[in-house]
């Protein structure tokens, strides 16, 4: 055999080669050790300290593991909220949701600045990140903030002092909100500062503020009582007034916005106002809904509209939302007239009697205030009622008759018409003439209740 021959020269062959012809696989670059602080989160007296990661299937894994340490450095820093604080107290009078309250903690009491990044670690699937930041040097840029967002609040709320002393609620209630949006983020201390010679806890001193010049705030109305009847024809205009108490002083409050309300007989009317310059508004009242058992004219103070919607809209929405926005109830009456009825209502020829439609009509507008007397000298208005039926034929033993009704309503003195209107043809069937007109009189009191008396009382109001 020859294969042992072949194996030896092959051997002898490989053993002549040079080093540099022999090619041996590199061994891949070995990993970096995994830091201890990616399993054991470091502690340390000097700094705040943020570890966030994020994996490398996402595109954006660098800018995603630096949020997450940056925010998980944020809740490192723990910001207790002192007793007596306005964000204190608002949290015990339950003026804000607890959502809402811990929002504004998230999003205003923490700016950071000065961190570092202090070291990163990455695999083949994560990118982690380590960053840190000096207690020493945040306490120092914190103090430096609040000292400046203090000094703004603090200068803005002498401006609104100098506005309500001239009667500019407006002003005074934007520079207020300007102040406190100025130091929200410090909204859970207390520091005392110094205004005019007082020391005050400023975020309260401003809350406090908002809640004067908003109690503060007065309305009145002449007449005093809104009485609205056929001679004025349901309509009425008053004269609004409001003013601003402080103290022993009344001030005049131009441009106020006020909303008013009042039950109409087609839903709750609702108009947006504003005062002139002499914090006065006219309003006329009309078209009140009688059967309304709230019959009142409300005139509110429109907090919204009061501030400038670019401050913030959901935090000034709901510090404005916890104020006590004052009101004035005007009540309305409601005086509707005397009617004198006369009806002419007959079946056939035959007369009807109590089984006309004279009863329905008198039953509907009596639930809604009307008062029917017997002279018509008495009257406000003169109500006259025709009905007649007539024969219309018969068909297979069924009788069919129709039925007409006019309707018409009258001012007694001016003899204007207010309203005229009726029914042609309502259509009975029976199995005789009379009761088919009984039928027709049926169907006819129906649309008499849905549709005529109804206009009438509309064409009235």
């Amino acid at each position: 055999m020859r294969i042992l021959p072949a194996l030896l020269l092959l051997g002898t062959a490989l053993a002549c080669k040079t080093p540099e012809q022999v090619v041996r696989p590199q061994p891949a670059p070995a990993a970096p050790a995994r830091p201890a602080w990616v399993s054991v989160r470091p502690v340390t007296v000097d700094y705040y300290v943020g570890i966030g990661m994020a994996p490398k299937s996402r595109p954006d894994h660098l800018e995603s593991a630096k949020k997450n340490a940056l925010n998980d450095l944020a809740s490192e820093i723990s910001v207790n909220v002192e007793g007596n604080s306005l964000l204190y107290t608002l949290d015990r009078k339950g003026q804000f949701n607890e959502s809402f309250t811990n929002s504004i903690r998230t999003t205003t009491n923490e700016q950071i600045e000065g961190f570092e990044l202090a070291d990163s670690w990455e695999s083949t699937t994560e990118v982690w990140t380590y960053y840190q930041l000096s207690k020493s040097e945040h306490a120092r840029l914190k103090a430096q903030r609040k000292a400046q967002a203090i000094g703004t609040a603090t200068d803005l709320y002498r401006r609104a002092l100098a506005s309500m002393a001239q009667g500019d609620l407006r002003s005074a209630v934007d520079q207020d909100l300007r102040a406190m949006l100025a130091i929200k983020a410090y909204w859970g201390e207390k520091d005392l500062v110094d205004v005019d010679g007082r020391q005050v806890p400023l975020a309260n001193e401003l809350y406090a503020d908002l809640q004067r010049m908003a109690g503060g705030v007065r309305f009145a109305v002449l007449p005093e009582r809104c009485q609205l009847d056929l001679s004025n024809r349901f309509s009425r205009e008053l004269l609004i007034s409001a003013t601003h108490r402080n103290g022993t002083s009344t001030q005049e409050l131009g441009q106020l916005p006020l909303h008013l309300s009042y039950p109409g007989v087609n839903g709750t009317v609702t108009e947006l106002k504003a005062t002139d310059e002499e914090g006065r508004l006219r309003s006329t009242v009309g078209r009140v809904d009688p059967a309304s058992r709230a019959r009142e004219l409300v005139v509110k103070l429109d907090l919204e509209r009061l501030v400038s919607p670019e401050l913030e809209p959901p935090l000034v929405k709901a510090l404005i939302a916890s104020l006590t926005a004052p009101e004035l109830r005007v009540p309305i009456d409601v005086v509707m007239p005397k009617v004198h009825m006369k009806s002419t209502e007959t079946n056939l020829g035959q007369p009807m009697g109590d089984a006309g439609l004279g009863v329905v009509i008198r039953e509907e507008m009596t639930a809604q205030g009307f008062r029917f007397v017997d002279r018509p000298q008495e009257a406000d208005l003169l109500l006259s009622l025709n009905a007649s039926s007539r024969q219309g034929g018969e068909s297979a033993g069924f009788f069919t008759v129709y039925l007409d009704v006019t309707l018409n309503l009258r001012d007694r003195r001016s003899d204007q018409v207010i309203y005229e209107g009726g029914q042609q043809g309502v259509k009975g069937v029976q199995l005789a003439y009379d009761k088919a007109g009984l039928d027709a009189y049926k169907k006819a009191a129906g649309q008499v209740r849905k549709e005529l008396i109804p206009a009438a009382i509309r064409s009235v109001l």
